[in-house]
């Protein structure tokens, strides 16, 4: 954490490329269902940005609200099939809503669902790009969401409300910014809904323990995240070189006044770009998990490869090409994108190159288990 003597304007630069997050408080405003004012304003001010010659991409929340609210339903906490059931309603009410405001301004938007799933597959990701970097090429706006309707896990706990969903398209996509817009005019010092004396920070230069620890619980009960997620999608930005702000949903214009560098909510910097391929295998699913011996670990460290004498077994079933973990002992210390499947790396556990070869016919296609290149470690 810090206060940079530089302005906001020249910590953030001159941003081309900008991901909105727009959470289910932010659109209700307060009330039941969507606010047309809300939206209208955020159709407005991204057509101004348009206007600017910048690209925008909109992650919205707020379909299984709406979707609850059109079937009458209340489900129980741990109901989710019902959730998931009101996702898939609420989804198309959301878009209509969103296609509304924005033809207002005379812009086309595009629904885009993704799951864990889908990110996980390179492929996938690689045509992903494609798509969205030919809607921006006809001033349409991207709008993405997370897949509720067909998620095999809880909601809210695969991307994280969408905050974590923007991260990871905004660090894809080399977005130079990501907005948040939240209930909540920044990061505090303290829950300012508990703590009436609590201070904005204004200037966050590095994500520490303490900054962990202000972030809190969640702050809202409307939609499923809350400051942890928020900081989670600030750590994934940090990565990619991308600024990121936290401002209020409730501001006049925050969206534009946040991109011409006025002092709005709360700027996130980061002095770090690490490879797109990095960045891809820190944010998804893992397939499986390889152990290794601290020799290995202390090898990884220094971004060397991972060789088979240095690996103690592999767990799960996984295929080459598919991320996995490296652990020692009961620490994850790193992703990768192996060279061999499960049944092989075990065969060739703990083995030098000849034994290596031996175990697997006589023959070792490569010399690595994971080639540093594919190695992404984690902190």
């Amino acid at each position: 954490m810090g206060f940079n003597m530089a302005g906001r304007k020249e910590l953030l630069g001159d941003p081309e490329r900008i991901v909105i997050k727009v959470g289910t408080s932010s659109i209700t405003q307060g009330g039941t269902t969507t606010s047309d004012s809300f939206m209208d304003s955020v159709a407005t001010q991204v057509k101004q940005l348009q206007d600017e010659g910048r690209e925008v991409i909109l992650v919205s929340s707020g379909a299984v609200r709406l979707g609850l609210l059109a079937l009458q339903a209340r489900p129980k906490p741990n109901e989710i099939p019902v959730k998931q059931a009101a996702a898939s309603v609420g989804q198309g009410i959301l878009m209509q809503r969103w296609n509304d405001s924005f033809q207002k301004v005379g812009v086309n938007v595009a629904q885009i669902l993704i799951t864990m799933d889908d990110y996980a597959d390179r492929d996938t990701v690689l045509n992903l790009n494609n798509t969205i970097r030919t809607l921006l090429a006809y001033r349409a706006v991207p709008i993405f969401n997370e897949n509720d309707a067909i998620s095999t896990k809880e909601i809210g706990a695969v991307f994280g409300d969408n905050d974590t969903l923007s991260a990871v398209i905004a660090s894809r996509m080399d977005a130079d910014l990501l907005i948040i817009l939240s209930d909540v005019a920044g990061l505090y010092d303290a829950n300012p809904k508990l703590c009436p004396e609590a201070k904005l920070v204004p200037t966050v230069t590095d994500i520490t323990a303490d900054i962990v620890k202000m972030a809190g619980d969640p702050t809202t009960r409307v939609g499923v995240g809350g400051m942890k997620t928020k900081i989670k999608a600030a750590k994934i930005c940090h990565d990619a070189g991308c600024r990121m702000i936290i401002a209020s949903s409730a501001e006049t214009q925050p969206i534009v006044r946040a991109v011409a560098g006025e002092d709005i909510g709360t700027i996130f910097l980061s002095d770090t770009i690490i490879s797109k391929k990095r960045r891809w295998m820190k944010s998804v699913a893992c397939h499986g998990v390889i152990l290794v011996d601290e020799g290995a670990a202390k090898a990884l460290a220094t971004h060397q490869s991972l060789l088979p004498v240095g690996v103690l077994g592999a767990l799960n079933a996984f295929l080459p090409g598919e991320v996995v973990e490296l652990r020692c002992g009961n620490e994850v210390i790193a992703k990768g994108v192996p060279d061999y499947a499960a049944e092989d790396v075990r065969l060739i556990a703990g083995k030098r190159s000849e034994a290596a070869a031996k175990a697997l016919g006589g023959k070792l296609p490569h010399k690595d288990v994971i080639r540093s290149e594919n190695i992404a470690l984690l902190p």
